[in-house]
């Protein structure tokens, strides 16, 4: 998927569910049920419970979504997740030879940095877009809103202290989108299979940022 139609997506979405999935059917109700309630991009992180086959399943079952994957650590992993279906690319840091690999097949790659040099830094290499995280750790959306200056032209996306009350504060602040895990899938309904309280979870999320 080339970047100008993933960047289209994240600004017609706006949110990410980020999905680690402890079993493999548990991750694939937990798709389902953020998919019911309106979500259509969906990370399944790759230390999910056989995370590559998960993808591929998630592709053919929710074939209106865009599925990809995170926590990439290294090329060989970011190889193995393009193989298995994987439409973007979150990584915890940034890694210019994951950001090469992951240019040379057209698939956006989104690496996680916090600093503006580092972000700046992904952004110069060829990431489609930055991942700030943990952005709760120093400030939040404020902390967004202080890039917006100097960074503007980066679509940065926070992850790491976004929840379903403060989501809508980031994308006022400047972010192209937001990525949420456990405000979307609170332990205790994912441990219950309550996923009809995560699918209005999602359904909420979704209404707050339209």
């Amino acid at each position: 998927m080339p970047n100008e139609i993933w960047l289209s997506q994240l600004q017609k979405h706006r949110a990410i569910a980020v999905i680690r999935a402890p079993k493999i059917e548990v991750g694939e109700e937990m798709a389902m049920a953020v998919a019911s309630g309106g979500m259509q991009l969906i990370e399944i992180t790759w230390n999910s419970d056989r995370a590559g086959e998960l993808i591929s399943q998630l592709r053919s079952e929710l074939p209106a979504c865009t599925i990809g994957t995170g926590t990439l650590f290294n090329v060989q992993q970011l190889q193995e997740a393009i193989a298995s279906g994987a439409q973007f690319l979150f990584t915890p840091h940034v890694d210019s030879a994951m950001i090469q690999a992951a240019q040379e097949k057209d698939i956006p790659i989104i690496p996680g940095a916090l600093t503006p040099t580092e972000i700046v830094t992904a952004w110069s290499q060829g990431a489609s877009c930055v991942k700030v995280f943990p952005v709760q750790a120093v400030g939040g959306a404020d902390y967004i809103k202080s890039l917006q200056g100097p960074l503007n032209q980066i679509p940065l996306i926070p992850t790491g202290g976004v929840t379903l009350e403060n989501a809508k504060e980031f994308l006022q602040a400047g972010a192209i989108a937001v990525g949420l895990s456990g405000e979307l899938f609170p332990k205790k309904l994912v441990t219950e299979g309550n996923w009809q309280a995560i699918a209005s979870r999602a359904k909420n999320l979704i209404q707050q940022l339209g």
